[in-house]
């Protein structure tokens, strides 16, 4: 399994191609972010292509899936979005599905299946898969409407298109479900990527209760071949930090 360093969680403040090249420099190979709208995406596709990085994914600038009312909005949005990461050489992206509206789950979830549908042609046209994300609501996104990864591998199979799957974030799912490594391992045919932090305190993997090196093993004996993104805060110095998971997990 390689691992991905999202830009954003580890420099805030330094220049979107130095922060490529220092990410290289640390040894890995695969990076992501989120918002995309102020990056020269040209410049990043070319700092990639010289530094052999891979840019994973980025997101959507519109989350709004569970109110029908909004889907137009969410699909143009995932037009600009598809058009974007093909400038910047990204093969994924990350939506997240919206808050809880208060209507009954059944409908908003056939809302999600629905605009998931929708987005075929867009998915197509482009090459782009979409990755709909489930987080906790206990702790970091109350209010949220996709918290069970086990849901979200239900709309993925309701959807059934090879350009739409779940990135399934370790930490939010040791939050909400547990059940780990099964509900992975059992479900690769729905996951195109991974996050992981620790937990409690969304920090180093190490100072969490999970033990990654075994859910690694674990998810690489079961033969996923994707990243998995070190979503966290460091409490480390940055550089530290993620020297320290490279020795700890490799990838």
């Amino acid at each position: 399994m390689r691992l991905c360093v999202p830009i954003p969680c580890f420099f805030h403040h330094e220049d979107f191609l130095s922060a490529i090249r220092q990410v290289k420099g640390f040894g890995f190979d695969a990076i992501e972010t989120y918002n995309w709208k102020n990056l020269d995406l040209v410049a990043v596709k070319n700092t990639c292509a010289e530094t052999g990085v891979e840019l994973i994914s980025m997101c959507t600038t519109e989350f709004r899936m569970t109110d029908p009312a909004l889907r137009s909005q969410w699909l143009d949005g995932l037009r600009a979005s598809c058009a974007a990461a093909k400038k910047a050489g990204a093969k994924r992206l990350i939506t997240q599905v919206g808050p809880d509206t208060g209507a009954p789950r059944t409908r908003q979830h056939e809302s999600i299946a629905a605009a998931l549908r929708a987005a075929k042609p867009i998915l197509e046209d482009s090459g782009v898969t979409i990755m709909i994300e489930p987080l906790n609501t206990l702790v970091d996104h109350p209010g949220y409407y996709l918290w069970s990864a086990v849901e979200g591998f239900e709309i993925i199979r309701e959807v059934g298109h090879p350009l739409v799957k779940v990135v399934y974030d370790i930490y939010h799912q040791q939050v909400m479900e547990g059940n780990l490594i099964p509900n992975i391992t059992k479900n690769l045919d729905c996951i195109a990527h991974l996050h992981s932090a620790g937990h409690p305190g969304r920090h180093e993997l190490q100072d969490g209760e999970n033990d990654y090196r075994v859910i690694f093993a674990a998810v690489d004996k079961a033969g996923y071949t994707g990243a998995c993104g070190l979503e966290y805060s460091p409490l480390l110095p940055p550089e530290v930090s993620l020297r320290e998971a490279k020795r700890l997990y490799g990838g």
